[in-house]
């Protein structure tokens, strides 16, 4: 068994959902020694997080913007987290309800993922700043 990790950096986006399928394999090439294998992407924040959802038509990202903005609205009075602005406690509640990781089996050197399936990095803050993400790989 073979075990690699890395640390990246991604860079600044604005709020949404955005595709990162492509940076995470960049970052870890050796998923391809790997015959059979899993890659666990971790997000190191708390007012991002990750899933894994289509890849293809960029709507879907859009309504899944709008969905989560009604689903955990800003500015609600009972927040008490309230002082570092008024995207920052949806944000957490935002990146709980989506998770801090995803899990990807590795089949033949690549990500087994379905047609039209992509990992996303889920913005929650207005201005996140850059997010780092500990990208681990193992199998044979």
């Amino acid at each position: 068994m073979k075990i690699y990790q890395q640390l990246v950096q991604l860079n600044q986006r604005h709020r949404g959902f955005h595709i990162i399928t492509r940076e995470v394999l960049n970052a870890l090439p050796q998923i391809s020694e790997f015959k059979t294998g899993i890659c666990q992407v971790f997000i190191m924040h708390t007012s991002a997080s990750l899933t894994i959802n289509e890849n293809a038509d960029p709507t879907v990202r859009m309504d899944f913007e709008m969905y989560f903005n009604k689903a955990v609205p800003e500015n609600d009075p009972n927040y008490q987290h309230n002082y570092e602005g008024p995207d920052d406690m949806p944000a957490h509640l935002k990146a709980a309800m989506l998770g801090s990781s995803v899990t990807i089996p590795i089949r033949n050197g690549k990500f087994a993922l379905g047609t039209w399936q992509g990992i996303y990095l889920c913005e929650h803050r207005d201005e996140g700043g850059t997010r780092k993400l500990v990208i681990t790989a193992w199998g044979e």
